[in-house]
């Protein structure tokens, strides 16, 4: 079942939605209804230029990583020794959004427009959503952003300008969050590159426990 959202902020159970994940259409990008969603395991995703309104989802199978168990290859553990790369947190959150747009903004289904790069700007200025950098010298050359929710930091987008730029990001995103107590990291969708890095599906019960709030 999909649901049509108006202008009240909230949202129906998402244990109704399609088995895809999608359940609801509308509504808007407001930092309220934002934080509601991600605070009930719940994102926004959607083609800006196919589609005239929000589409939300929240798949009952969550594909995610928990902090301890990331994978570090033989070849990452050789690339991180060579000291060529540094990383920061929160140096520049515009910076990573917009290349992660970039990289993506010809591609057919591109998501991350304008109205999407003012909204989690926004949660980045109240201290929502965060980026971890990759830099050589002084280029930014990978990186990822995403909104902490509770114990669960949420993956929205990465990129990558040299090899392996996004997995030293989601590598150093994994090593502070393990130091700091953070319990997963949510990746919204499988790829192989994820489930490479130590990606496996949790159900949505389970993620909502370990979310905590």
């Amino acid at each position: 079942m999909i649901f049509r959202l108006n202008d009240e902020i909230a949202f129906p159970d998402p244990r109704l939605g399609n088995p895809d994940g999608l359940f609801a259409v509308g509504g808007d990008l407001s930092i309220d209804r934002l934080l509601l969603a991600y605070e009930n395991g719940i994102f926004p995703w959607f083609s800006f230029r196919d589609c005239e309104e929000v589409m939300w989802w929240c798949p009952m199978q969550r594909f995610v990583i928990f902090p301890n168990e990331v994978h570090i290859s033989h070849s990452m553990r050789t690339l991180f020794n060579k000291g060529e790369y540094q990383f920061s947190v929160n140096k520049d959150f515009e910076g990573v959004i917009r290349n992660c747009s970039r990289l993506r903004i010809e591609e057919d289904g591109a998501w991350l427009g304008d109205d999407m790069i003012a909204a989690y700007t926004e949660l980045h200025r109240l201290g929502y959503a965060s980026s971890v950098e990759v830099w050589k010298g002084d280029e930014l050359v990978g990186g990822l952003y995403g909104v902490t929710m509770g114990k669960i930091f949420i993956g929205e987008s990465m990129f990558s300008l040299v090899p392996s730029g996004s997995k030293m990001a989601l590598i150093i995103l994994a090593q502070l969050m393990e130091e700091q107590g953070g319990a997963l990291i949510d990746c919204q969708l499988e790829t192989p590159h994820l489930r490479s890095m130590g990606g496996r599906f949790i159900s949505y019960d389970e993620y909502m426990k370990i979310m905590g709030i």
